[in-house]
């Protein structure tokens, strides 16, 4: 398979309907394609999911896959930058490259530490200033987007 997108958002087992609809209008937005991983926890059908993407589901590519694994090897030329709080290279630090795929992990639990572990050079974190434990998801994806958009030069003209 071909990199038709600038870049593609990767959410592994995401279980709320509204942080998931409002990344896929931010996919929308950015000619970036959704790939949905694992057991969801909700329906694609949900009314919360379909509210927070409002009427800009005809404008996202959507793409769904069992686990991570079929998703790489259906790209094996993709580079998967993981994010993590746990991660020690900041975003702000990374070089990302037009058609990277960047892998968020569930809300409740992130993406698996080992899997962090294992990825430390393709792992990036966004640096948190005050005493929150973390950020938002659709906030997440679209801060980290928008630096590889800007990185690339996708911004430009804009």
């Amino acid at each position: 398979m071909s990199l038709t997108t600038p870049f593609h958002i990767v959410l592994v087992e995401p279980e709320i309907p509204p942080n998931t609809g409002n990344i896929a209008r931010l996919c929308g937005a950015t000619g970036s394609t959704l790939h949905l991983v694992g057991k969801l926890g909700f329906s694609t059908e949900d009314r919360y999911l379909k509210r927070a993407g409002l009427d800009y589901w005809s404008e996202v590519e959507i793409r769904y896959w069992p686990d991570l694994a079929s998703l790489q090897q259906a790209y094996p030329e993709g580079r998967l930058v993981y994010t993590s709080k746990k991660a020690a290279k900041s975003y702000l630090q990374f070089v990302f490259r037009a058609g990277d795929f960047i892998v968020f992990g569930k809300e409740t639990k992130g993406l698996p530490e080992e899997l962090i572990e294992a990825n430390p050079e393709t792992a990036v974190r966004i640096p948190i200033i005050g005493r929150v434990r973390s950020l938002n998801l659709s906030t997440t994806a679209g801060i980290v987007l928008y630096e590889a958009l800007r990185q690339t030069g996708s911004l430009d003209g804009a």
